[in-house]
């Protein structure tokens, strides 16, 4: 198989290199919400968005806008290849990062927000098509794993950073740098990262054909339940970042200097688990692991529900409960979304842009109607955690016709592509 003729030849990328990239680029979207939380206060007095609950629509409006957006770059990936979308995403990420750090008021803030939520949504649509592009089965959910183990420290150092540069700057800089970030990135991806996309794959761009391969991927009942059920718990984790801010400082009384730290935790436990999942799904399956994960997550949380009203503002269970599910759903994610773009080989890009839209704008509006509960208590977030986690393993027992923990399935090799190193 020839490299695509309109780009360059690059150096051979090894595996090593090949998880950087993608964990660099899926870990924009976290910079973008998480290095914003210890300035909430900050840009909500500055812009006069002190009232209630409203600050938090600088997470929620731009979660929603990624879910949104997120419908046509898999379509456009898959007729004009990977690195392109991801280019013109990064660009938008950068100029519009720059747009929000000159924001005078908060309307226009938001305005930014939800843009670049809907033109850089290319970067959590198209690192999933990459990784189908070259592997399948449980084989691209150990390679997804080993991406959320490196990619999650993101979430851990984030909120530190933006509490950094609020020591030595205003809250504008924090925009500022995710920028800086994105240019970088932009480069190392032109320099490095080849097609991956096999030209016989190309799909027109046309609205029957992308109708078609949309209408296809919603419908493949071994696929969709794993779609929506990750939708919901990633909706619970989306409602733990609108209000983690308030529950740390309001209802559990932590400083505001100690709140990236015990933020960072909680996503420390998710990277860890990640690591584990890549060196044990290989032997047991993605299946029998996320099947497991979800039952005691559905667990972890009942026991969540039952602290918020017996130990309330207890910080030692707080965050123990929630490190734990957090480190839980490094069992989930990776799993659900490598069992979900299985059957989807020829149409990766379509199929990333659907499912992209379903898990994303699903979980930012559940995430946001969490976050705007929030009532000085852990409750609703608890209870939150109980009822999203029963009802995805209702919708995964669904797509596996009511068999779950089934064997580890056998992976057909993977396609060789030009630029790409195959390494242990």
């Amino acid at each position: 198989m020839t490299p695509v003729a309109s780009l360059p030849e690059r150096p051979m990328l090894g595996r090593r290199e090949l998880i950087a990239i993608i964990a660099t680029t899926m870990s924009m979207n976290a910079l973008a919400i998480d290095s914003m939380l210890p300035a909430l206060d900050d840009i909500a007095r500055d812009l006069g968005a002190v009232d209630g609950n409203r600050r938090q629509l600088v997470i929620g409006v731009y979660t929603i806008a990624m879910g949104i957006g997120s419908i046509l770059p898999g379509s456009f990936a898959d007729r004009f290849g990977r690195r392109r979308v991801l280019l013109f995403a990064l660009a938008a990420y950068s100029s519009l990062a720059l747009v929000a750090s000159l924001s005078r008021d908060f309307s226009t803030l938001l305005a930014a927000r939800a843009l670049v939520g809907i033109l850089a949504a290319g970067l959590i649509v198209v690192p999933a098509a990459i990784i189908r592009d070259l592997y399948e089965g449980d084989e691209m959910a150990r390679l997804m794993s080993m991406i959320s183990a490196v990619f999650i420290t993101v979430p851990v150092l984030a909120p530190s950073l933006g509490q950094g540069i609020l020591v030595f700057a205003s809250w504008r800089w924090i925009f500022a740098s995710m920028a800086i970030i994105s240019g970088l990135l932009a480069v190392w991806i032109w320099f490095r990262l080849p097609e991956t996309l096999p030209p016989e794959n190309r799909q027109a761009i046309h609205p029957m054909v992308i109708a078609t391969n949309m209408r296809t991927a919603l419908t493949t009942r071994s696929s969709i339940g794993y779609v929506f059920g990750t939708a919901l718990v990633l909706g619970a984790m989306f409602g733990y970042v609108n209000s983690a801010q308030q529950l740390y400082s309001e209802s559990l009384g932590v400083a505001p200097a100690t709140f990236p730290l015990l933020f960072g935790i909680t996503a420390a436990a998710m990277g860890a688990a990640s690591f584990i999942n890549s060196k044990i799904v290989m032997r047991f399956g993605a299946r029998r692991v996320s099947h497991t994960g979800v039952m005691i997550f559905i667990l972890v949380s009942a026991v969540q529900v039952w602290s918020s009203y017996v130990h309330p503002g207890d910080i030692y269970w707080f965050v123990a409960l929630t490190g734990i599910n957090f480190a839980l759903l490094g069992f989930l994610m990776a799993n659900f979304g490598s069992i979900a773009m299985q059957p989807f080989a020829t149409i990766a890009g379509a199929a990333s842009s659907i499912q992209t839209v379903i898990r994303m704008l699903g979980a930012s509006l559940v995430g946001v109607t969490i976050g705007q509960a929030y009532d000085g208590t852990a409750q609703p977030f608890a209870w939150s955690l109980l009822i999203l986690s029963l009802i995805a393993l209702l919708l995964v027992t669904f797509s596996e016709r009511g068999k779950l923990f089934t064997p580890p399935r056998p992976n057909r090799p993977r396609t060789s592509l030009p630029g790409i190193r195959g390494e242990p």
